[in-house]
């Protein structure tokens, strides 16, 4: 399936921040539940050529979001909520990493995910990310869990 890369508009941003919301204990995922996120998400100078909508025969199916940092590029990324838990979730993280490598050429890609979150954390295994520590963070106002994970390009 083909996937298609292009930088997220005010448009885009604004129906993520404002429309997408998960169920349950995924709901910790809103924009709207944190101001710092949903600021970012919201101003074009934040958001800046970081954040991408990707679709998928031409419909919306997801975000991400890049971070380049030379040798490593962070990565971040959300499925529009109807379509999580139904399989797509290795193939559309595989097409963020392809455009990763193919655009910032890293030695590696890094994420981070909340240690609740099995569900994403199984996919992201099955492409080849490894964990590599946790930390506690702020946000959303608590504070939660994280686990670092990376995948290495050159292996």
């Amino acid at each position: 399936m083909k996937y298609n890369f292009k930088k997220m508009s005010q448009k885009q941003a604004e129906k993520i921040a404002l429309n997408w919301h998960y169920e349950g204990e995924y709901s910790f995922y809103d924009f709207e539940a944190d101001e710092e996120d949903l600021a970012e998400l919201l101003s074009p100078q934040e958001r800046g050529e970081k954040y991408y909508t990707v679709k998928k025969d031409d419909e919306e199916v997801g975000f991400f979001y890049f971070e380049n940092e030379g040798d490593f590029v962070v990565i971040g990324l959300g499925m529009k909520p109807e379509l999580t838990g139904n399989g797509m979730g290795l193939e559309f993280l595989r097409a963020g990493m392809r455009y990763a490598i193919l655009k910032y050429n890293p030695n590696e890609i890094k994420l981070a995910v909340a240690t609740f979150n099995e569900r994403a954390i199984k996919v992201y295994q099955r492409a080849g990310f490894e964990t590599d520590g946790t930390y506690m963070q702020d946000i959303n106002g608590s504070q939660f869990e994280f686990f670092k994970m990376k995948y290495d390009c050159l292996g």
